[in-house]
């Protein structure tokens, strides 16, 4: 369970109260030494002992204690005479020879730590110099609980501490952390290093604390409030950072006006790595990224990958105030942190680029994910009980993100944007540069609404899975009755349940009248109810949820779907409700609620034009059309003779196309794009098309590829997803490689979430019985912790594929084979 922390300041030193723990501390961290396996590094703690005690408890993990001592202040070192590991629970004592009395003093801790290769806790990332040398920066990833891989400290979020840190570094390197740079000098033992010193950090939880070592360019800016803005990327790169550093100047003065709170750092830093898991991280002032989520160049990436450095830079720097400036009080409440920044993400790229029609994207991705996932019964509630932090990546998954994201869009859409705001601003100033829980914020929206918010969004966090909102209407003069219910949407078909979930469920309402306008909101808080909607005349049309933002699925009566054709095909029907309707009713007849199918157009113009094309393509050429993959072969061979180069957008959908139809020679060369591409982008576009290579012995050499050192570790998982999402055997054959070289995947992603990414990639496709039962044995006899949760859903997921399959596939069949058109 948590440790709780009171925070005490004094003559400008904080001190952190532990009350389990006999010690308040400072940390001051000198690290690292050389970018080595291992890394000398030394700590010093200054707090006060609060209670006498012989023994210091303190968070490490793959850390050797050289020496440790206690000096009170005043008095003489007290020299520690044991050190007591725990690997379990990775965790130290420290034990003395005397009793540590009450009072202030220092605790000096001279440790060697390993710079490892496992993309958590301090590691070294491998790049490539631009004469083509191999060489490694030393970067850190914190989050959740590998601080303590660099260096012993109390590793939880709640127990907050300023910061000094100093690291001694070559002097042809950059040196990073979360502040500004205070002094840089020659160190005095070797001419060869330079000792960096950066300015003390501000109150701030270890899983922020971050450092960067490397050769790095960098672009610079001032945000129009004065804040130093740099995107740091590879050298010979600084062009692929000024996108990102344009996102970043717009997006910081956004969150100040949102949020009416100030950034609090003098800097902040964007940082590409080469070698990252996750897509980046929040670190205060030093946000690190993913190459693919923070370069681009100006002619060689596609619309998808701006957008998507758009977003990825939105959700970080949000979390700069919530999250960094308001800390989670314990991971049960990480949900909060990452579910509010995938939703103001979008509002914050909605500012910048209006032209991205971002909203229906988010419905399109965010919010059906959340419902596909949030059906089955191995779902989870948003907000998870964490008791061990060995706990916490596993919830690292579309439930805290996507649905943490929809359901934070539905209570602002509840609230109203000035209510929301004015609850946002008193929650940050109360709780700045301190810990808090869901229920702190749901009490500063209350006040500042007057809504009943704890008990409409306890019953959206605490209980998983969302309602179904069965719909039917009457006229009644120039009224409109309309008898609402709700009850439990399940993947595995309706349930009779006595003990059937209720929700608190905001209910908007609009017409043909103005589509685009709410007429009517209600809050559903019983099984049924009643509204009447006032003058609506006959032969106009009403729909529910308006905008796609409530987080249900709804079922219309018959009446009520026929009556909403005409907006459909006029297009009066807004695009995203047009999506939400599509995606219901597609939902209902797989999940045997509903026996048929409405499918309508959508259109799309400007940045959605060239996704779109692209999408297209790809199902045309994947499907073997006939002319496009005539024009892609043409335009691939172009493209390679370098003739015509293939714009940035097409890229994928033809790289498909000719692989799906493609030899040896086509994988040959496509292999050979792999290796001559500068681009990470331009790597990853082709990493995730091998696997629709058709032949059993290529398919074979993509997953041999795929652990090969010409594949960052980061992106092994999408090969062999790929090879697993192209085709029925390939497939089979990723699950039988992911079986095969089990335990050099898990060695290389245990404990993270890439491990959980793997697994679903790879077995998620299945439609056979039996393939559940095989992927549920291979796991109880090959444990993988963090994954627990996705091998149950994976196999859930299984199932009712092959229950769909099993009952509509012969039907699915006939159909097409009377739409099959006569050969040409």
């Amino acid at each position: 369970c948590p440790v709780t922390a009171d925070f005490v300041e004094k003559l400008h030193v904080l001190v952190v109260v532990i009350p389990e723990d006999p010690l308040m501390v400072q940390r001051f961290l000198s690290l690292p030494r050389h970018l080595l396996a291992k890394h000398p590094a030394r700590l010093s703690n200054s707090g006060s002992v609060t209670q006498g005690t012989n023994q210091i408890v303190m968070n490490c993990a793959d850390i050797d204690i050289i020496t440790a001592s206690f000096v009170p202040e005043g008095g003489e070192e007290i020299n520690a005479t044991g050190f007591n590991y725990q690997n379990e629970d990775e965790k130290v004592t420290l034990c003395f020879p005397s009793i540590l009395q009450k009072g202030s003093g220092s605790l000096k801790i001279d440790f060697v730590g390993e710079l490892n290769d496992k993309m958590k806790g301090f590691y070294r990332s491998k790049y490539m110099t631009p004469s083509g040398e191999n060489r490694y920066a030393a970067v850190t990833q914190f989050e959740a609980t590998d601080a303590r891989r660099a260096f012993p400290c109390w590793d939880e979020p709640a127990i907050k501490a300023t910061f000094d840190i100093t690291l001694i570094v070559p002097k042809d390197r950059i040196a990073l952390s979360n502040m500004n740079v205070v002094d840089r000098k020659p160190y005095p033992e070797d001419h060869s290093l330079v000792e960096v010193k950066f300015a003390t950090t501000p109150i701030m939880s270890t899983y922020l604390v971050a450092f960067v070592i490397g050769e790095y360019d960098f672009v610079e800016s001032q945000s129009s409030d004065g804040v130093t803005v740099r995107v740091y990327t590879p050298v010979g790169k600084a062009e692929q950072g000024k996108f990102a550093l344009e996102v970043a100047t717009k997006t910081l003065p956004f969150y100040k006006d949102y949020f009416s709170v100030p950034y609090p750092l003098p800097k902040i830093d964007l940082i590409a790595i080469a070698d990252f898991a996750a897509g980046a991280m929040e670190n205060w002032g030093l946000v690190t990224y993913r190459e693919t989520a923070l370069l681009i160049d100006p002619k060689n990436s596609c619309a998808s990958s701006r957008q998507w450095v758009a977003l990825v830079v939105g959700h970080e720097l949000a979390h700069q105030w919530f999250g960094n400036l308001v800390t989670m009080e314990w991971w049960t409440h990480l949900w909060l942190n990452e579910g509010f920044a995938s939703w103001i993400e979008y509002l914050c790229v909605d500012h910048c680029f209006p032209e991205y029609d971002i909203w229906t994207q988010f419905v399109s991705a965010d919010y059906t994910r959340a419902l596909d996932l949030d059906a089955l019964d191995n779902s989870h509630p948003i907000e998870v009980d964490v008791g061990h932090p060995s706990e916490v990546d596993e919830i690292f998954d579309a439930i805290s993100y996507s649905k943490g994201a929809s359901v934070i869009r539905m209570l602002h859409n509840y609230i109203g944007d000035e209510e929301f705001r004015k609850g946002m601003n008193a929650y940050l100033l109360k709780f700045q540069h301190k810990n808090a829980s869901t229920e702190d914020l749901w009490e500063c929206l209350e006040q500042a609404s007057g809504k009943p918010i704890a008990a409409v969004m306890n019953s959206w966090t605490k209980q998983m899975g969302f309602p179904i909102i069965v719909v039917d209407q009457e006229q009644h003069g120039s009224d409109r009755v309309l008898k609402i219910s709700q009850k439990k949407f399940c993947a595995s078909g309706p349930r009779n349940d006595e003990n059937c979930p209720n929700w608190m469920v905001p209910i908007s309402i609009c017409t043909s009248e103005d589509p685009s306008c709410t007429k009517m909101k209600v809050l559903l808080d019983q099984p049924e109810t009643t509204v009447n909607v006032t003058n609506i005349a006959p032969d106009h049309w009403i729909k529910i949820n308006p905008g796609t933002v409530g987080f249900y699925r709804i079922q219309y009566s018959s009446a009520m779907l026929e009556s909403l054709l005409p907006g459909i095909r006029d297009l009066t029907l807004l695009p995203v409700d047009r999506l939400g309707l599509q995606n219901d009713l597609f939902s209902l007849v797989r999940h045997t609620q509903m026996t048929w199918l409405l499918f309508s157009p959508v259109s799309r113009s400007g940045h959605l034009d060239a996704l779109l094309r692209g999408l297209v393509l790809g199902k045309l050429g994947k499907a073997g059309h006939k002319g496009t993959l005539e024009e892609a072969r043409r335009r691939f061979r172009e493209h390679v003779e370098g003739k015509q180069i293939l714009p940035a957008d097409l890229r994928s959908p033809v790289y498909l196309t000719v692989l799906k139809h493609g030899d040896s020679t086509t994988l040959d060369t496509m292999l050979k794009l792999h290796k001559q591409a500068d681009m990470q982008e331009e790597k990853n576009r082709i990493e995730r098309v091998l696997g629709a290579i058709p032949a059993p012995d290529l398919i074979q050499r993509v997953l041999n590829f795929a652990l090969s050192e010409e594949v960052r570790p980061q992106d092994t998982v999408s090969v062999i997803g790929g090879v697993a999402g192209s085709s029925k055997q390939g497939r089979k054959a990723a699950w039988k490689f992911v079986k095969d070289n089990w335990e050099e995947l898990h060695n290389r992603y245990q404990g993270g979430f890439l491990i959980s990414r793997l697994i679903k990639l790879t077995v998620d496709g299945f439609a056979i019985d039996k393939m559940a039962a095989e992927v549920k044995s291979f796991f109880e006899s090959h444990h993988a912790p963090a994954a627990e949760r996705t091998v149950q859903q994976c196999c859930e997921n299984i199932l009712l594929n092959a229950a769909w399959l099993k009952r509509d596939a012969e039907d699915i069949h006939q159909y097409l084979l009377q739409r099959k058109a006569p050969p040409v």
